[in-house]
């Protein structure tokens, strides 16, 4: 990086948004229990919910759909309520939370994805997927898997708008969902998708990891929103029984990969990184291993970005991001 000490923008959040993820923070602490599950009543207390809504709140509609009741898997749709054309992509979009927390009616996730909705004037269809440690991996992927396919084999019913070019498919998301991203996107170029073509990835901040401390670990140990100790927890309670950092999982080029995606038409790949997260290098790490594996992919970086900073649609930063993300879209359904 070309500053030792990058200043956070986190004073720069507004406070009502600072007390929501003080709230948000103090629920997460309080939910952990010291054999490592979660309370999920205490959590549900701070994690707050939003109801989908066919009358449109600032210029977009939502809608859930049921793909399997049993795990409780669904997704939010969200769709301009303006007349558009009828050429508009699709994002598959997984939200953060460390695989442990969030959903994809989390008021959070629900006012990024509708702000995405908004802004890039695309159809977002945000999954909620099983939450470690009561599902470890690789129950996420699998979720994220599913509903990709659900979506290529109902691509004209209902459960789609008709507007949607399921050609122009992204998949993207933020912290743990960026990590989800990547592997969801690699289990769709082994398979044989008969509608959906995915022609994008947007990993925003993605939650990789390894053994090895690294600088920006050391650096930014207690790190606005996001600390080392949180998420070496977090790697606990979601990788297998008897498994360390450096499994495919979390370390994706690392001394364990399994997946050889020199193989794979793996599609182009934008990368948002933060100068004020912890998780910076693993992610550098990770755009740098796509760029050796011959795969096309774009490194956007923000010097004073705290993790998560995008949630905070009043920063600078939030309103570059999006300009960033259009762009990429942009330029590949050309």
């Amino acid at each position: 990086m070309s500053s030792n000490n990058p200043i956070s923008n986190f004073q720069d959040v507004p406070w009502k948004q600072r007390f929501y993820r003080s709230m948000l923070g103090y629920g997460i602490h309080f939910s952990r229990r010291s054999d490592g599950t979660i309370n999920r009543f205490i959590m549900n207390l701070f994690d707050l919910k939003a109801q989908p809504s066919k009358q449109p709140i600032d210029g977009v509609i939502t809608s859930d759909t049921v793909v399997d009741a049993t795990r409780n898997l669904y997704f939010r749709l969200f769709l301009p309520s303006l007349e558009q054309n009828t050429n508009m992509p699709l994002i598959v979009y997984f939200h953060g939370g460390g695989f442990a927390y969030m959903s994809a009616n989390s008021i959070a996730c629900d006012e990024l994805c509708r702000n995405l909705c908004k802004k890039i004037g695309a159809v977002i269809i945000s999954v909620n997927y099983r939450l470690s440690p009561e599902h470890k991996y690789p129950s996420q992927y699998d979720d994220g898997f599913d509903v990709l396919k659900f979506i290529d084999e109902n691509a004209n019913t209902k459960n789609l708008p008709s507007n949607v070019n399921l050609k122009q498919c992204f998949i993207a998301g933020d912290s743990a969902g960026g990590n989800l991203a990547h592997h969801v996107t690699v289990k769709a170029c082994e398979y044989r998708l008969r509608n959906v073509k995915l022609i994008g990835l947007i990993a925003i901040q993605p939650f990789f990891g390894g053994e090895e401390r690294t600088e920006s670990e050391n650096r930014l140990v207690d790190a606005p929103v996001l600390s080392v100790k949180g998420t070496d927890w977090l790697w606990k309670t979601f990788l297998p029984e008897g498994s360390d950092r450096d499994h495919p999982a979390c370390n994706v080029f690392g001394p364990k990969s399994v997946d050889d995606i020199r193989r794979l038409k793996f599609p182009a790949t934008m990368v948002v990184v933060g100068g004020v997260d912890p998780l910076y290098d693993w992610q550098i790490r990770y755009y740098e291993g796509l760029k050796k594996c011959g795969k096309e992919a774009y490194l956007i970086e923000y010097p004073n970005a705290f993790h998560s900073f995008y949630g905070a649609p009043e920063l600078k930063e939030s309103g570059l991001l999006m300009e960033e993300v259009k762009d990429f879209i942009g330029k590949l359904i050309k």
